[in-house]
């Protein structure tokens, strides 16, 4: 077998490892040891063959995920760019409606400014300008991060393979425009069973929320996967990250934005 193939056949492996962990719900270790080349990369073609394996059995993609977008987390994991995961349909759930806390396996929470396109992104390289123009609406939203790899033990090679720790994600129902709304200065603060428990503002998501779908449009448009109209984007955290339990009820308020609620049962 000649390397190449040997890369092949380890990149399919790790992508069975999270694979599994997800279906059986119960996390796995780290795929970094398995990888020859620990590179984001190679972390992205691991995510890539389980992208297209939810496609092929019927899951709906409908959007990005931007993760990483803090520098102090960058420093932490020693990378220097933002990741991003795919969104599926049924990753979404309804603001305020019970989410069964059991579907996740180490869930955290994340307060975000989410962008919903009316023109794709496609070709590029793309400025802030196309972005604008390519935006129909924002929303507030909670992400719900979820590793599938155990005790979120994680450099950047496992989180791009385990679809930048995607898990699901809960919209506010009532759309924003961008006119007149700077998205860098928007304040945010999330509770937890109405105890603060998170704050930030948009100039935390590599200065402005706007700068972080830059980053993502020029990154998925070399690939298979590009922006297109009616794409949902999960700019990136705007505070703190906090852990779910079951019970636990968050709401998110971003200034100029609204605010949306995910309850966990």
């Amino acid at each position: 077998m000649d390397e190449w193939s040997e890369a092949v056949d380890v990149i399919g492996e790790a992508a069975d490892r999270l694979w599994e962990a997800a279906r059986s719900g119960k996390p796995c270790p780290p795929v970094r040891g398995m990888l020859p080349d620990l590179t984001a990369e190679t972390g992205y073609a691991v995510q890539e063959v389980n992208t297209r394996r939810a496609l092929a059995e019927g899951r709906r993609l409908v959007g990005r995920k931007i993760g990483l977008t803090s520098q102090a987390v960058q420093r932490q994991l020693g990378v220097d760019r933002p990741d991003f995961g795919m969104l599926f349909a049924d990753m979404a759930h309804l603001d305020g409606l019970p989410i069964p806390a059991g579907i996740f396996l180490q869930p955290r929470a994340e307060a975000e400014v989410a962008l919903v396109l009316k023109e794709g992104l496609e070709g590029g390289p793309f400025t802030v300008a196309d972005v604008i123009r390519a935006t129909d609406f924002v929303l507030p939203a909670i992400e719900i991060a979820d590793s599938r790899i155990e005790g979120w033990d994680i450099t950047i090679v496992d989180t791009i393979a385990d679809n930048a720790a995607g898990g699901a994600f809960v919209l506010g129902d009532t759309p924003m425009s961008l006119t007149g709304l700077d998205l860098g200065l928007a304040g945010m603060t999330m509770k937890r069973r109405g105890q603060e428990v998170s704050t930030g503002a948009g100039a935390s998501c590599m200065g402005n929320p706007l700068n972080a779908v830059v980053w993502l449009a020029n990154a998925l448009a070399a690939t298979d996967f590009p922006l297109t109209a009616g794409d949902i984007v999960l700019t990136g955290a705007l505070g703190p990250i906090v852990e779910v339990e079951p019970g636990d009820v968050f709401e998110a308020c971003i200034d100029g934005v609204g605010s949306v609620r995910a309850v966990f049962e």
